[in-house]
This record gives structure tokens, C-alpha cells and sequence, in this order.
């Protein structure tokens, strides 16, 4: 399966980009998971630039997506809120038909941002039909380097856990 994990995070340094790339790591050989944390390269969100030619950055964007057979999301809370950037992006995809029947589960970086998740949880629920609620996986790695998150990730209780997100999101996807 082929897994397209999008990070909702704008920082160089994001502790939902180190989770997916530490994810990224762990899916092999059974998955690929390819990390897409570069939000902020997309232009902000207009109706009147949703027609073709989408821009380049958008166009490439909606391909990945189209490319994989699922997507995962991490994103932090800002302001109890959906960061702008990770909003901005699924603005672009709703008009969109590569998002509409995409399964997307959800991952979680930190022990917070239940405001979040259920915004995240409405707007996914909204946009596509297939969007996993019974999936979901959290970690508590608020505030850890991303070098932190690759050791803990790499023990076994959560190596465990991330092979069984992953084979019950996979089993969601071929349904």
C-alpha cells in the first residue's frame, strides 16, 4: 500500500513531520509512505484560482494525493484550532475529486489538541467519504527533537503499534 502522510505542521523542526518520517521508516517493506511536509509552499486558497491550470505547487499537491491509495495526517493545535496551512490545503482539494473518495486516517504527535482533532474530525468527515474515523493513533511527544521521536519510535511497543495502524488502515483502504 501506498501511503501519502501529510504533515500539518509549517515548522522545519515539527514533531508531527519526525512522527510521519519516523512512520515512514517503520512502513517498510510492507508500505511506502512518502512524509509531505511543505504546506506552506502552497498559495493561499482562492475560488478564483481553482480553475485550470491549477498553480504548479496545487497541481502537484492534488497528484500526490491522487497517486497514493491513502492518506495520513499530523498536525498540531494552534489556537485550539486547525493550522491555517493544513486548512488551506484541504480548501484546495474540495472542489476536488482526488480527496472526495481517498481514504485518510488520522495520526497524533502530542497528549493534546482535542479542539483540533475534532475540527479536523468535522472538515475530514465532511470532505470525503471515506475518512476513517476508527483509526487513529496518538503519541505524547509534544516538545521532543525529532531525534527523540525516531528513538522512542524505534521501540518495540510502538514499532507494534504503528504495524497495526498501518495494516488496519491498509485493510480499510482495499475495502
Amino acid at each position: 500500500m501506498r501511503f501519502l502522510a501529510i504533515s500539518g505542521s509549517a515548522r522545519r523542526a515539527s514533531t508531527n513531520t519526525a512522527l510521519l518520517a519516523a512512520v515512514a521508516e517503520l512502513a517498510r517493506p510492507a508500505h511506502e509512505v512518502t512524509v509531505f511536509s511543505r504546506l506552506a509552499d502552497l498559495p493561499v486558497f482562492s475560488p478564483d484560482r481553482e480553475a485550470e491550470p491549477l498553480p504548479a505547487r496545487v497541481q502537484a499537491f492534488a497528484d500526490l494525493i491522487r497517486a497514493n491509495d491513502g492518506v495520513i495526517l499530523s498536525s498540531p493545535e494552534y489556537v485550539r484550532a486547525i493550522p491555517g496551512g493544513l486548512k488551506n490545503a484541504i480548501d484546495w482539494l474540495v472542489s476536488r475529486d482526488e480527496i472526495v473518495a481517498k481514504p485518510i486516517a488520522l495520526l497524533h504527535a502530542s497528549h493534546r489538541g482535542d479542539d483540533m482533532l475534532a475540527q479536523l474530525r468535522l472538515v475530514l468527515s465532511t470532505v470525503s467519504q471515506r475518512f476513517a474515523t476508527d483509526l487513529f493513533l496518538r503519541f505524547a511527544f509534544m516538545k521532543l527533537a525529532p531525534d527523540d521521536i525516531a528513538e522512542r519510535m524505534a521501540r518495540p511497543e510502538n514499532r507494534a503499534a504503528v504495524a497495526a495502524y498501518l495494516e488496519g488502515f491498509a485493510s480499510y483502504c482495499r475495502r
